[in-house]
């Protein structure tokens, strides 16, 4: 087994694992947050579709990546090679989408109190549910060419009309159709990381003017954006923009896998490592960040350290 093939396997197994790990926990704190009375916030709901499209991520990449490259050679038919890069598609681009809508949502959320923004959040969170539903509807339209077009190696014996894609193959279109393809996936991520981008520059430039305002007046008590409220949004923005910067380099290779005739199999290896960064690394910049979830753990800790000091007296 040659160094760089055991480097790769060990990659996906690590982002499979630790990705999973602190996305399942992230939606735990949640769930254990709901069932104890906290009162959970319009963005929760945002962050746990982020969770659980991160999870269908990790899924979908690691286990199917992983697998083939462990030589598991029943990964190579028909079904694994639709099920596994429908999913991914999909829960990809809903990813994509719930973060554009969170960046949104917060930028709403932290604008003055006048009664123009006022009506807008109040439209804002009455929308979200929405956003979120037809989020997963139309990405799983878009992605269904994965299931029309991709079929497994071990059903084809003639590649001569097919695409390979390691252990998988797809119709062979002709160069005019792929650039369309290629450039239909870049218009949608570049429209979705504009909207992002402008809307947490917006929200970092609200969050200036308010730390100007605090320094001048030397007093927390004019702000009007609280404190939790501050903290929240620039977790937000941390997690926006290493969004931003994951996902144009998965754009591109994803780009470049739909253009070329023959993808080399290091190629996809290095959009499927990219594209499974960010799902892998925002549940732990997301609970690091949480207040309440530090709370929680806290009180966690000293729950035990009371009942151990009980047993000892």
């Amino acid at each position: 087994m040659a160094a760089g093939d055991l480097a790769i396997r060990m990659v996906f197994l690590s982002q499979t694992l630790f990705g999973v790990l602190g996305n399942v926990s992230l939606l735990y704190h949640y769930l254990f947050l709901y069932c104890t009375g906290c009162r959970l916030r319009t963005i929760d709901l945002i962050v746990k579709n982020l969770t659980v499209a991160n999870i269908l991520v990790l899924f979908s990449n690691g286990y199917h990546n992983t697998m083939t490259n462990y030589g598991w050679h029943h990964m190579d038919s028909d079904f694994t090679c639709r099920f596994f890069p429908y999913v991914r598609g999909v829960s990809r681009g809903v990813s994509i989408g719930t973060t554009v809508l969170l960046s949104v949502f917060q930028a709403i959320t932290i604008c003055p109190q006048t009664s123009r923004w006022a009506e807008l959040k109040v439209k804002a969170l009455q929308l979200v549910f929405p956003s979120i539903i037809l989020c997963w509807i139309v990405n799983m339209l878009v992605n269904v060419v994965y299931p029309m077009y991709m079929t497994g190696n071990l059903s084809n014996k003639n590649f001569t009309n097919r695409k390979r894609f390691g252990h998988c193959s797809s119709v062979r279109h002709d160069q005019i159709r792929d650039s369309l393809y290629a450039a239909l996936i870049s218009f949608s991520d570049v429209l979705c990381f504009v909207v992002t981008i402008l809307a947490s520059g917006s929200t970092g430039f609200i969050l200036y003017r308010h730390k100007q305002r605090v320094k001048n007046f030397h007093r927390i008590k004019v702000s009007s954006i609280s404190s939790p409220e501050s903290r929240a949004t620039k977790t937000v923005l941390l997690v926006v923009s290493t969004f931003v910067c994951f996902n144009i380099l998965s754009s591109i290779c994803y780009i470049v896998l739909s253009v070329l005739k023959d993808p080399d199999l290091f190629i996809m290896n290095i959009s499927a490592i990219i594209t499974a960064c960010f799902p892998t690394i925002s549940p732990f910049l997301l609970m690091s960040h949480d207040s309440r979830i530090s709370r929680l753990c806290f009180a966690g800790k000293r729950n035990t350290n009371s009942s151990s000091l009980m047993r000892k007296i």
